[in-house]
């Protein structure tokens, strides 16, 4: 069978495919969209996304819409991109009422859901990130959407005001909310303005970790 052959990529096609290989081997990760365009001096990030999506199409790049850096050039050694970050997606975590924990040891226990690709600033030293997959609008004024994934760092403690995953032990309950401490209560405050806060004594909370990131779907 006699296959196609690519077209050869213009001369700013070629500059932006350079680019992608170099910073790929400096730095062990591909490059964003934003990235392409300052580096290759591209007018806005509308044209070079066109490029790129021509070089897909001619089978010189793969992209990865669900990743932030999802840009891997064809032939290239996968030892590259496989070194980026993959935690697991443990479970559901409720963005309203508080819904049934996982166990009272809290989300270790349970099988991934899914893995994820993350980028390693958003690791930033932490060790041990998790995510979970929120249900509900109760953060949505924190720009944490239903269905949205928030990366979770293990912690038992939280300042004032952290967006954590907090237990109800009495209730077996997980919810995803602001915690403050008031006096021998806890507040547990979504960021909707629709729905009112959680009180509770504070030694019915337990907190299971603190959210350091959102990853944000496309609507």
């Amino acid at each position: 069978m006699i296959m196609p052959r690519r077209k050869k990529p213009s001369p700013r096609q070629e500059r932006i495919l350079q680019f992608i290989r170099e910073f790929i081997e400096e730095n062990d990760l591909p490059p964003t969209v934003r990235d392409i365009q300052t580096a290759c001096s591209i007018s806005s990030t509308s044209v070079v996304d066109y490029n790129l999506r021509l070089l897909q199409k001619e089978g010189f790049i793969r992209r990865r819409p669900d990743v932030a850096r999802g840009i891997e050039l064809v032939g290239m050694a996968r030892g590259h991109t496989s070194s980026l970050p993959r935690i697991p997606v443990l479970a559901y975590i409720a963005a309203g009422e508080p819904a049934l924990a996982l166990d009272a040891e809290g989300w270790s226990s349970g099988e991934p859901m899914e893995t994820i690709e993350i980028t390693p600033d958003m690791v930033a030293g932490r060790r041990d990130l998790y995510a979970l997959r929120v249900r509900g609008t109760s953060m949505i004024d924190a720009l944490v959407a239903d269905g949205d994934i928030v990366l979770i760092e293990p912690a038992r403690q939280a300042n004032n005001g952290a967006m954590v995953v907090a237990r109800l032990k009495e209730e077996n309950e997980t919810t995803l909310k602001y915690m403050y401490w008031e006096g021998d209560m806890v507040r547990l405050q979504p960021a909707n303005e629709q729905m009112e806060p959680i009180y509770s004594h504070s030694g019915n909370v337990e907190v299971q970790g603190r959210v350091v990131g959102v990853i944000r779907l496309m609507r």
